[in-house]
């Protein structure tokens, strides 16, 4: 089937800075959200646990052949090299502060200054260190001022800080939700990179069998570090009806967690770990007769596990 996207997320890991030793990881970063841009599709990004990481030296580097020669993409240039580089390439001579790395606020900005398709937000400055905090909202076709879904992204921490959504956070999306939703009738999903403890006591232990629906299970969750209130919230709120996150790349499953669905997207890019069969979570919103619904499509076209979220 071909699909007319609309709207992409990025759910994380845009980038593995521990394996970036330059000064601007935003050179990669932009180069990753290049097809995106290219088809002229706007996009949103929550940061995960790699994006800005610590640079991590490999050991061969100390070895006879020294430190190599890095090659790297020139910022949002648009030329073409060749038919396999959408960027050109350019040498820089390696130097002490290449290895600082790049925060998040800095990559925040570059996507928001250097991209008109990109919906993302810094957010709150009062959520520090926490950066991709904000709320988009989906328009109705009919009522053109009328929002129709709220989507809410969470920065869930890691790399250069404690994988946890805070309290400061939980607090601010119940203050933000109850002040422009305040009656639950506009239904919200909430997007964020590593999976809160929730996932861990919905987890399939072996197989995925409803009513769950998925179709790899190949490890453990790997959850957040703590739980500071933000489940509590989500669970009580009637107009949520899914958490999606990435982080574990051999898990592709959603299943129930009270009235709301708890999701994984999937291994989609060509870098991280794993070799699973590469793929993306699909969400379609249907206006009239309304409706929320969502599957995997792979890489080959093929599409499974669908699940209708409202």
């Amino acid at each position: 089937a071909t699909y007319l996207t609309d709207f992409v997320v990025y759910l994380g890991d845009v980038v593995t800075a521990n394996n970036i030793p330059i000064a601007n990881a935003s050179l990669y970063w932009d180069q990753a959200i290049s097809p995106t841009r290219s088809r002229g599709i706007p996009w949103a990004s929550v940061f995960g646990n790699h994006d800005d990481a610590p640079f991590e030296w490999p050991m061969e580097w100390f070895a006879a052949s020294g430190i190599p020669q890095l090659v790297c993409p020139v910022l949002n240039s648009g030329k073409q090299l060749d038919d396999q580089n959408e960027f050109p390439l350019i040498f820089y001579t390696m130097k002490p502060n290449n290895f600082r790395g790049t925060s998040r606020l800095e990559l925040m900005k570059n996507e928001m200054d250097n991209n008109v398709l990109s919906l993302s937000k810094s957010g709150p400055q009062d959520l520090w260190p926490g950066i991709s905090n904000y709320v988009l909202q989906v328009l109705s076709k009919e009522k053109p001022h009328t929002p129709l879904v709220y989507l809410y992204f969470l920065d869930s921490g890691g790399g250069t800080y404690p994988e946890v959504i805070s309290t400061a956070q939980a607090d601010w999306f119940k203050r933000i939700s109850e002040e422009i939703n305040p009656d639950s009738t506009v239904p919200e999903l909430i997007f964020w990179h590593i999976p809160s403890k929730a996932y861990k006591k919905v987890a399939p232990k072996f197989r995925i069998h409803k009513p769950c629906v998925g179709s790899i299970n190949k490890e453990k969750v790997a959850a957040q570090e703590a739980e500071m209130g933000i489940m509590k919230i989500l669970v009580k709120r009637p107009s949520v009806k899914a958490v999606f996150v990435g982080h574990n790349h051999g898990l592709d499953w959603c299943c129930p967690y009270g009235q709301l669905w708890l999701c994984f997207a999937r291994h989609t890019g060509y870098g991280g770990y794993g070799n699973w069969a590469r793929g993306s979570r699909i969400l379609e919103i249907n206006e009239r007769p309304f409706s929320i619904s969502s599957w995997i499509r792979m890489e080959d076209g093929s599409v499974h596990s669908e699940v209708i979220l409202s």
